[in-house]
């Protein structure tokens, strides 16, 4: 399949940071764009209208919700009669050390980065396959393939996310159903404002390097380019026939992600602290 002439795209955590920019890019090369927010937008995010017949109309989804996951999609389905792309891009980033990390704050990255997942391509699959035919971009990171110090459970949750990606690929490809992840690396937008840190860290054997650790990090977001780079690849998957099962963002990432693949496991375990 290649480029879905004016194609149904559904985005999750469209409000802001690189889901926006994709939400905004896409409509204005025709696509029929939904993209979506926890929060009900507000009457000037309603729509946007193109004159090459593309469109961006925001709605609400929580992807912790079931229920609020099956109203959007069975909105979208209703208005369009399907979803020809989905790209789960909704996340959230937990700082802290393992030892100091809840089961109730694991919980809460994992449901967003990985369960919200899970939850979106269940409601929207049955439909692709019906119609053999849908593309799922999941939205990972670097830090699915390279673990960070005092962001365990963010990583976690993106190595999982790889992980489902593999799987539901090879599981789909008999029913015409493209699955692809996008990893960035650091990128300026608002998720470094939006980072969370564990509420044990305020007093913490670890306090000291977890703070510094998480500044580097934030430091480095900030300094890193606009997510310009990720719409062109979401763009190009979308026109491949058979898009790979991933791509890095990025050639100094993609020499990172080779590197992990031949560098021993200790030498990458000294590296990746200095980093951060």
């Amino acid at each position: 399949m290649g480029q879905i002439s004016g194609g149904v795209v559904l985005i999750t955590g469209a409000s802001s940071g690189i889901g926006k920019a994709l939400a905004n890019h896409l409509y204005q090369k025709g696509y029929k764009v939904y993209g979506t927010s926890r929060k009900q937008p507000s009457l000037s995010e309603v729509a946007k209208k193109h004159s090459n017949g593309g469109f961006l109309k925001m709605i609400p989804l929580d992807v912790c919700s079931g229920d609020s996951v099956r109203k959007a999609v069975q909105l979208v389905l209703h208005e369009e009669g399907q979803i020809d792309i989905l790209i789960n891009n909704a996340g959230m980033g937990i700082g802290g050390a393992v030892e100091d990390t809840t089961i109730a704050e694991a919980k809460q990255e994992f449901d967003i980065n990985f369960f919200g997942v899970l939850r979106m391509c269940r409601e929207v699959l049955p439909g692709m396959r019906a119609r053999k035919n849908g593309l799922i971009i999941n939205i990972g990171s670097v830090a699915g393939i390279y673990a960070i110090p005092y962001q365990s459970m963010y990583s976690a949750s993106k190595y999982a996310l790889e992980a489902m990606t593999e799987a539901l690929r090879m599981e789909t490809k008999q029913f015409g159903i493209r699955v692809s992840l996008v990893e960035p690396g650091d990128t300026k937008t608002g998720f470094t404002n939006n980072r969370q840190l564990v509420a044990a860290s305020q007093d913490s054997a670890y306090q000291k390097d977890c703070l510094k650790s998480i500044n580097n990090m934030a430091k480095s977001e900030q300094k890193a380019s606009q997510p310009k780079a990720i719409l062109k690849i979401v763009e190009r998957l979308i026109t491949k026939k058979n898009p790979p099962v991933r791509v890095t963002v990025g050639w100094d990432y993609k020499l990172m992600v080779f590197a992990k693949r031949i560098v021993p496991a200790r030498l990458i375990e000294w590296i990746v602290p200095k980093l951060y």
